[in-house]
């Protein structure tokens, strides 16, 4: 899994400019920025009111929809969610009995693909590429082997098992990196501790330690350490200590599996809660309904950006606004696997849902044939697949992610999946239009959206925050095509794509832009997607509109 947490976006600064401080950004206070309208708010946002007050003017309505978020849980209890939240009406909740007789008991939110019978849910799992060299590792790394009396199909999997015991080796500086990383971390909690006690306070925000006036002098210095890391870490001004610390805590333990995963396979959560045979893709009933799991940070951010009441003067507005969400659980720290994003697609295709939410993706998909025919069947039954492109700042039409649109077994492109990359605007990063992690792609991204400090909901109830991500891109085309399929309702998943696409705006040859990934590549950003835009639901609106009045 290829999650996008400020922490991460933050790490990666430092590891560039090593104790140097980052140049200083632009400010951006609007926390609803993404929703703005280039035209006439100067900010490279969707146009999303403008798009509400033209359905208004048509005296539009809409018609509910499902959409699905595969992703790594949802606070249900969060008040900007709760009500949102799809509920299977076939269920009686807690009664231990498949009600609907689709296979899953007790599915009233959604399904955890990595839960197990007894309760428990997976959190941490090994990346693909570890799992990959540890299951061929017998087979493969014998000083008697012969490659060239392996069967062609064998020799395709020992290039991929080659390319991932190479990747396996960690090199010194990276290993230097995360020492870095755990001298910060260290900092921070030291002088953490000491602000927590003289602020009498478990979380605060940087605006809360501005203010703060500390009366020792053990506090003073623990403030000035404090705001010193913010503005090395590039901090969002809104985040709490306790969810920084969550995040370096995360990023720590998951890069020293990672150090140590050549010698040893990381402990394999899912074989030992889940229990189902893997590889018998017939064995698919499995699981529980804990949709909210141990990790549901990313989900409820993603959920909230997509739909989160619109109508409760509360918290934020979600893109669309007649949408409930269910929440299919197949993301954990580390990287999914395929056979739960293959029946997570069929799960949500056969209980309603119009459009898939995907912020996810990884290096390797062993089993991507279950994906693709997943991909397939939803193409079928007329859904929509929204995926995140990616946050190694690669051009993906040389580097391949997963899962992605071309369907290997049937020979074509979906013609139902959209892959979405990460806009910004100058006024939060002057030097670019395209966030600096954004995975890129003339041929292999469709198009952009804002994904940089995206102020969406938490866990905790009544919690909320910034992060940064293609993950938060994909969940604003998601509402933008949401909006289309309840006001537009005889629209097909190709076509929801083919106006999303066709109503892009094109930021101005002359608007700042880097290659992601560059300090110094200048290039046109309608070069780094197939449409060359940024999503727009005023534009997409106006055009379904004169696709027949539907």
């Amino acid at each position: 899994m290829k999650i996008r947490f400020p922490i991460v976006k933050s790490i990666g600064s430092i590891f560039l400019l090593v104790c140097s401080f980052n140049a200083p950004k632009a400010q951006m206070t609007n926390k609803n920025w993404q929703a703005l309208d280039p035209s006439s708010d100067k900010v490279l946002g969707i146009s999303l009111q403008k798009a509400y007050d033209y359905l208004s003017s048509k005296n539009k309505k809409a018609t509910p929809i499902i959409v699905a978020v595969l992703d790594s849980g949802i606070d249900t209890a969060h008040e900007d969610l709760k009500n949102i939240l799809w509920t299977n009406t076939k269920e009686i909740p807690g009664n231990g009995i498949d009600d609907d007789k689709n296979g899953y008991i007790d599915d009233v939110h959604g399904w955890n693909f990595l839960g197990g019978k007894n309760g428990q849910s997976v959190k941490r799992a090994p990346d693909e590429r570890s799992r990959i060299y540890h299951k061929y590792k017998a087979k493969f790394l014998n000083p008697l082997l012969d490659t060239n009396t392996l069967s062609a199909s064998d020799k395709v999997i020992y290039a991929t098992w080659k390319k991932t015991e190479t990747e396996l080796n960690y090199s010194d500086e990276e290993k230097d990196q995360l020492k870095y990383v755990e001298m910060l971390s260290s900092a921070f909690k030291k002088h953490d501790k000491v602000l927590k006690q003289e602020m009498n306070v478990v979380s605060y925000n940087r605006e809360a330690l501005t203010k703060f006036i500390p009366t020792s002098i053990t506090g003073k210095e623990a403030k000035l350490g404090l705001l010193s890391l913010h503005r090395l870490m590039q901090l969002d001004e809104n985040e709490l200590n306790t969810f920084t610390i969550a995040q370096m805590d995360e990023y720590i333990e998951g890069k020293n599996v990672a150090f140590g995963a050549k010698e040893k396979l990381p402990n394999d959560e899912r074989s030992l809660i889940v229990r189902d045979n893997y590889y018998n893709f017939s064995d698919a009933f499995y699981g529980n309904n804990d949709v909210m799991g141990p990790t549901p940070n990313h989900g409820t951010h993603v959920s909230g950006i997509i739909a989160a009441s619109r109508d409760n003067a509360t918290g934020i507005e979600g893109v669309a606004d007649a949408v409930k969400i269910m929440m299919v659980r197949v993301v954990p720290d580390g990287d999914e696997y395929d056979k739960d994003v293959a029946l997570a697609i069929k799960y949500a295709v056969d209980n309603g849902a119009k459009v898939i939410n995907m912020s996810f993706g990884k290096a390797y998909s062993p089993e991507k044939y279950w994906v693709d025919s997943a991909v397939a069947y939803a193409e079928q039954k007329d859904v929509l697949l929204v995926h995140s492109a990616g946050n190694e700042n690669n051009n993906l039409d040389s580097t391949t992610v997963y899962p992605n649109g071309y369907l290997a077994p049937f020979k074509k492109t979906a013609t139902n999946f959209i892959t979405v990359g990460a806009s910004s605007d100058p006024l939060i990063t002057e030097a670019s239009i395209a966030a600096d992690f954004s995975n890129y792609g003339k041929q292999n991204v469709d198009l952009f959206a804002p994904g940089v400090k995206i102020y969406s909901t938490l866990p905790g109830g009544n919690t909320y925050g910034n992060q940064d991500g293609t993950s938060m891109a994909a969940p604003i085309v998601t509402g933008v095509a949401a909006l289309l399929r309840t006001y537009y309702p005889s629209l097909t998943a190709n076509q929801v794509k083919t106006i999303l696409e066709k109503t892009v705006f094109t930021p101005t040859t002359t608007a700042p832009c880097l290659q992601p990934g560059s300090s110094s590549i200048a290039v046109q950003f309608n070069t780094l997607s197939k449409t060359g835009g940024i999503v727009n639901a005023y534009n997409a609106v106006v055009l379904a509109n004169s696709m027949g009045n539907q």
